[in-house]
């Protein structure tokens, strides 16, 4: 008998988390009762899966993990780090203009922090600030309408960017970056009660996920069936398609669900960039993931 999942987001609820979304109500139609809560950030999400509010957390907590040595594992990888540094050229032309200025990134222990500290050590230069701003698309208006003058965007956002703003804004060159950006993680306690919900509901992920790598318009068609994001802005409407098309060109989303290969890369990208301690060669995998839920779900849809 399937049960109850609750959902701890460290973000608003956007276009970008449509493909989640998506596969959480087709675990619902296998009778897994997922239930979603949105946090104004990662840090109280996750601070909701350790106190046992939330079952499942959306982020990259590896800093958490290592820190506090919390009970919790991740289990699917939802994202690769795929992001754009954009500065308003009226104040800042490239990386050492920045040395001393203040940048917006999504939140404290996110990978696009991650990203600017390690930026920051590549082009020696130090930020007088790191403001959090949640949401792509909420740092990309507040670049246009000049209440940030640097920040990091995803794709969608820098077109949006691109298009009312043209010349005045400029995407920095950040080189190959390879590490996941958001995972879902739970409670240790949580993966062992509750395999049979966790295995159905990474199945609905992978299917769903592979669904849209092989046809991103049909992100389209799932929105409205599932009638997810009824708010959306009408201008937003026609970024879903485009969003998606990009991000699967761009190999965002992963088709596997996370991996050894993958672990391996963020033990590398996160230690570089100071989320964490030690040398990358000497972590472990087990430390901080859980690959059975993966394997389970690999081995009920024969692949």
């Amino acid at each position: 008998m399937a049960g109850t999942v609750k959902v701890a987001f460290g973000d608003i609820a956007s276009v970008e988390q449509l493909n989640l979304l998506i596969a959480f109500e087709r675990a619902k139609e296998r009778g897994v009762d997922v239930q979603t809560t949105f946090f104004k950030s990662e840090d109280l999400a996750a601070q909701a899966v350790v106190g046992r509010q939330a079952d499942v957390g959306i982020g990259t907590p590896y800093a958490l993990l290592q820190k506090v040595k919390a009970p919790i594992r991740l289990f699917y990888q939802i994202s690769n780090l795929r992001f754009y540094p954009v500065v308003n050229t009226e104040f800042y032309k490239d990386w050492k203009d920045l040395d001393g200025q203040e940048f917006a990134v999504h939140s404290r222990g996110s990978g696009t922090e991650a990203i600017m500290n390690l930026m920051a050590q590549k082009h020696g230069i130090k930020f007088s600030k790191l403001s959090y701003v949640p949401g792509a698309e909420v740092r990309a208006g507040a670049l246009l309408q000049g209440n940030v003058k640097a920040t990091i965007i995803d794709s969608s956002a820098l077109r949006l960017v691109k298009e009312k703003g043209g010349d005045k804004y400029k995407a920095l060159e950040m080189g190959d970056i390879n590490a996941s950006d958001e995972a879902l993680y739970a409670n240790t306690a949580f993966l062992e009660s509750s395999a049979n919900d966790v295995q159905i509901l990474v199945e609905e992920l992978l299917k769903t996920q592979r669904e849209i790598n092989k046809d991103p318009k049909s992100v389209v068609a799932l929105r409205a069936k599932y009638k997810l994001l009824p708010d959306l802005p009408k201008d937003l409407e026609g970024e879903v398609e485009p969003y998606f098309e990009d991000a699967v060109s761009a190999k965002l989303y992963p088709d596997d669900g996370g991996s050894a290969a993958a672990v391996k890369s963020d033990f590398e990208f996160y230690t570089v960039a100071g989320q964490l301690k030690g040398d990358a060669g000497q972590l472990k995998a087990e430390d901080f993931w859980s690959f059975q839920p993966l394997e389970k779900a690999r081995a009920a849809l024969g692949s």
